[in-house]
């Protein structure tokens, strides 16, 4: 309890509360429309950012946010086009953004000490600027659902039935897809690149167990994530073990007591 004195993990207690509710809800939309594989793409595709960032000496944030938003909409594009199939799409993305990051990680002088919290994820690192990156982000993500969540699940369960009501598909896709991206790359520091498609996906896979409806799934996700995030991260401070592998191991627990149940969701 004494940890609870020092501003760091006050910090870090605020950070891992906005990062778990937005993970969760950016979680749900990325489980209900299957785009799993895009939120890997476009996670691994951040390294290239992240490296950029370092080479010039710039917040890695900004240019990883870039490259998140960049190889979204690029896979997105392409996907819609029927030229490409999305899986090709997402395979050179990612590997064209973890090239461009490995490129520009060693043309960078000297040791990159910080770059291990960007693969592995270090919450005691997050700043009272990164808390308010993500409460902003929290606040027009939640706008977004709760106004348009309608909208937004009719355009990625039947396009073709939301373009006949008279909705912007691609608009409404597109707007979506940039908020996944710039949710990733605020969430690489809770949980690092290596391991957030994980921490994305599994609350939300444990709430499709126990429900079909979308508000209660979210809410679901929201508290599964919540409860397993803060679980990691007092029991990392007394085991002195990573709280990002604690969380995804917590998440896949919490997924596997739900599974049996997947037969009962209403």
């Amino acid at each position: 309890m004494d940890l609870l004195q020092y501003g760091f993990f006050q910090n870090a207690l605020w950070g891992i509360g906005l990062i778990s509710i937005t993970a969760a809800l950016i979680g749900v939309y990325v489980v209900c429309r299957r785009m799993a594989a895009l939120a890997g793409g476009v996670t691994h595709a951040c390294f290239g950012g992240l490296g950029l960032g370092y080479f010039l000496g710039w917040n890695p944030l900004w240019p990883a946010m870039a490259f998140a938003i960049g190889s979204s909409l690029i896979v997105e594009r392409m996907s819609a086009s029927g030229r490409v199939r999305s899986d090709s799409a997402i395979a050179v993305v990612w590997a064209i953004g973890m090239a461009i990051g490995v490129l520009f990680v060693f043309m960078t002088p000297g040791y990159v000490p910080e770059l291990t919290t960007f693969l592995f994820g270090n919450i005691l690192t997050i700043s009272t600027a990164d808390l308010i990156m993500e409460a902003v982000y929290a606040a027009v993500l939640l706008t977004v659902l709760v106004i348009g969540h309608r909208h937004i699940m009719a355009c990625a369960f039947d396009p073709d039935f939301a373009r006949v009501s008279g909705l912007k598909v691609s608009a409404i896709n597109l707007m979506m897809t940039m908020l996944v991206g710039i949710g990733i790359v605020l969430t690489i520091r809770l949980i690092g690149v290596m391991l957030l498609m994980s921490s994305l996906a599994l609350p939300a896979l444990a709430a499709e167990n126990l429900t079909r409806r979308y508000a209660p799934m979210a809410l679901y996700a929201v508290a599964i994530s919540l409860v397993t995030s803060y679980s990691a991260l007092f029991l990392s401070t007394v085991a002195d073990v990573p709280c990002s592998a604690l969380i995804v191991i917590f998440q896949a627990a919490a997924y596997a007591i739900s599974y049996p149940l997947r037969h009962s969701k209403k």
